[in-house]
């Protein structure tokens, strides 16, 4: 075995305290990493991926080495590819916020790359003792080592923007995905079915966590599946490549952008800037606490404790001026080197808090996010509340956030379900939730409208189980949220029985049309349109197994949904939703739609709580059609009247959409539709009816 040297100052030089990281130069790479009240850091240099022990230790002497709170040192003749990783020397003192200890091995929080050795071990890392051989250890990359052929961030307009969730390990993960199998589960894996994304009629990917993460984060036995466990905010998570080398996942990730964009897709990441991996006190030491325990996280007024807004055991320090400058950093990295075309922050009313955990009216980070120019074409999206009850939803800092809008899903939900008093909500949130942003003077695309996503039942689920079902998690069906507002449509789970299945089938295209006509921005959970079902799990955060994963074989099963699904996107990119080339305000684009509302009958509207069905008349903004919608979440058939059509515009009503109706009747292009002339329409039970009327004196050609 080949013995550890102990390198003097005759092989280094003191370097440089910036930039932070890893940093190849001409002639070797300069490391720098923050540490406030370290007294000695050591650089472990390691011969390969693979290598138990280092084979160089730097000592970095504080006189030498550290420059106020940063601690540098150049090495010469390193390359990329070199594996490294440090020990800080300082006071162990948890009870006083205090978590040095020169026995674990830290990541760089700014290291671009991450391996996993096949020992890696999470526990080692939280109990006494060397775990130097089972750690995970940071890489040194050259971004700039990487040919991106003129590929640059699309920039596409909210308004144009149909968002599709996905896990890059699920999508493809599954036998039936038909990738090679080194492939599947993969970024490689992915730009296989990136002509399947575009066929949908999606225009960008929203990618679960990609950041490197503690997949032994989790019960035992168990696997972190989603991804929100972060240990790095730089480095591409190295299991979703295909090969070992953890500087070829950067390249396979930029590939896959690179990918996407040619599609015109753009690709936004869900980013975890709330909280990592090394969870409570009895945690592992992985990286933040053993560098900066006090500086990167919020601790209790018992230091020995950590503040947890995230129900994940801790809470980043997001406005402790180093933390804000690691947030924004990374931002701006994924952006310029990575190409990426936005972010989606889990938990973001956590980057509102202080650093006593109080919110703040103006929080520091939040505007060094909206106000950075490099950042200032990206797409910025907040899940508006944390889990200690700070609820932001339209209320979020700045004019550039678009938000969750969890009372688009509830309400949604509610009505389809059948629940009394839902009319009114259904109706506002058709509207682009003007009760929430309606004082913002904001585009209606402000609001993120779901139905589904990652965290809940899938789409299917929602129509087939009346309770979760969480047993295979191991912690007793206790975890996942009670509060599903689901309906089974007559029996719980799987059924045989066609009248059960021609219901749900019913109840999933009332979902989509809902969410993808509504104004807002519409985001799809990957798998819904084929109906994936996660049997009845609501929480599959442990779940790396067919539960999770995208079924293929689905596509041919339920073909009709999946048709219905892309004919959908197809009619929504022909809605005119933009005049003249600029968005309009929520507001501007109320007026300018012109809605009346109806009941069954025309112009008498039934908001009582008793009532189940809602139509309305609008206009397209260019005033090329006039809409008439019809939504009868009501358990019988109910005759609409239908507003009589203008003498000039003989051609009369088409009916675009009806999803009572099996395909491929269900959905119609406008020049296909069948036309509609008598005074009424039978709608029929829970379902929904969309008619069009051309005010044009030729019928519009296919645009």
């Amino acid at each position: 075995m080949r013995m550890t040297r102990t390198m003097t100052t005759r092989d280094v030089t003191s370097g440089a305290s910036a930039p932070l990281g890893a940093t190849v130069l001409p002639g070797g790479v300069n490391f720098s990493v923050f540490s406030k009240h370290a007294v000695l850091l050591e650089l472990l240099l390691f011969d390969d991926e693979n290598a138990s022990q280092p084979a160089r230790i730097v000592p970095l002497d504080a006189n030498k080495h550290r420059t106020h709170h940063y601690w540098h040192v150049f090495v010469p003749d390193l390359q990329p590819g070199q594996v490294y990783a440090y020990r800080a020397h300082g006071a162990f003192d948890p009870d006083h916020g205090s978590w040095f200890d020169a026995e674990k091995v830290l990541l760089d929080p700014y290291g671009l790359a991450v391996v996993v050795p096949e020992t890696y071990d999470r526990q080692a890392a939280a109990r006494p003792g060397d775990n130097i051989a089972v750690a995970m250890k940071s890489v040194v990359a050259d971004p700039n080592r990487y040919d991106w052929q003129d590929d640059l961030p699309l920039k596409r307009a909210f308004a144009e923007t149909v968002i599709y969730e996905l896990h890059v390990r699920g999508f493809t993960r599954h036998p039936s995905a038909g990738v090679a199998v080194e492939k599947r589960g993969t970024y490689a894996g992915l730009i296989e079915k990136v002509p399947y994304l575009k066929n949908l009629g999606v225009t960008a990917v929203e990618l679960l966590p990609v950041f490197q993460f503690d997949a032994q984060d989790c019960p035992p036995g168990k696997t972190n599946y989603w991804g929100y466990a972060p240990v790095s905010f730089f480095a591409p998570h190295q299991a979703y490549g295909t090969q070992k080398s953890s500087l070829a996942v950067l390249d396979e990730f930029r590939d896959m952008v690179k990918a996407l964009h040619r599609a015109g897709l753009e690709v936004i990441l869900d980013v975890v800037f709330n909280h990592t991996a090394e969870g409570g006190r009895t945690g592992p030491t992985l990286s933040y606490r053993g560098l900066a325990n006090d500086v990167y996280y919020i601790l209790d007024s018992d230091k020995s404790r950590y503040a947890d807004y995230t129900g994940c055991g801790n809470t980043l320090n997001a406005n402790q001026p180093i933390v804000r400058r690691l947030i924004q950093d990374s931002l701006r990295y994924w952006v310029s080197q990575m190409h990426v075309d936005g972010f989606r922050f889990d938990l973001a009313s956590i980057l509102s808090r202080d650093e006593e955990g109080r919110p703040l009216p103006n929080p520091p980070v939040l505007w060094d996010i909206e106000s950075d120019p490099l950042l200032a074409g990206t797409k910025l999206i907040a899940e508006a509340w944390d889990a200690a009850g700070l609820y932001q939803v339209g209320s979020f800092i700045g004019d550039r956030w678009q938000e969750w809008n969890g009372r688009f899903r509830d309400d949604v939900r509610s009505f389809l379900r059948g629940d009394n008093g839902s009319v009114s909500g259904v109706a506002t949130r058709i509207l682009g939730s003007p009760d929430i942003y309606g004082h913002e003077e904001r585009e209606a695309e402000q609001s993120i409208n779901f139905v589904t996503c990652h965290d809940g039942f899938t789409l299917n689920d929602l129509v087939s189980y009346n309770h979760k079902h969480n047993e295979a998690n191991g912690e007793n069906n206790r975890d996942g949220s009670d509060n599903n507002l689901s309906w089974n449509c007559g029996a719980e789970g799987p059924a045989n029985d066609p009248l059960v299945e021609a219901v749900r089938n019913r109840q999933v295209k009332n979902f989509f049309v809902l969410e993808l006509l509504a104004a807002g921005t519409p985001m799809l959970l990957m798998g819904d349109e084929v109906r994936r079902t996660q049997r009845g799990n609501n929480n599959a955060y442990c779940q790396d197994s067919d539960i999770s994963w995208f079924d293929w074989s689905l596509l041919e099963r339920h073909g009709d949904i999946h048709r219905f699904v892309k004919a959908l996107n197809r009619f929504r990119q022909r809605r005119d939703v933009v005049v003249e080339g600029a968005a309009l305000s929520l507001n501007q684009l109320l007026r300018r739609a012109r809605i009346e509302w109806h009941g069954a009958a025309l112009k008498r509207p039934d908001w009582s709580d008793y009532s189940h069905s809602l139509a309305f008349t609008l206009r397209s903004l260019r005033a090329r059609f006039l809409f008439h919608g019809m939504l009868n979440a009501y358990w019988e058939p109910l005759p609409f009247e239908l507003p009589s059509v203008p003498a000039e515009h003989q051609q009369g009503w088409r009916r675009c959409i009806d999803t009572s109706l099996d395909s491929p009747d269900d959905i119609s292009p406008w020049e296909g539709a069948p036309v509609i002339r008598q005074a009424t329409y039978l709608v029929q039970p829970r379902s929904m009816v969309l008619l069009a009327l051309s005010l044009e004196r030729s019928v519009p050609q296919p645009v």
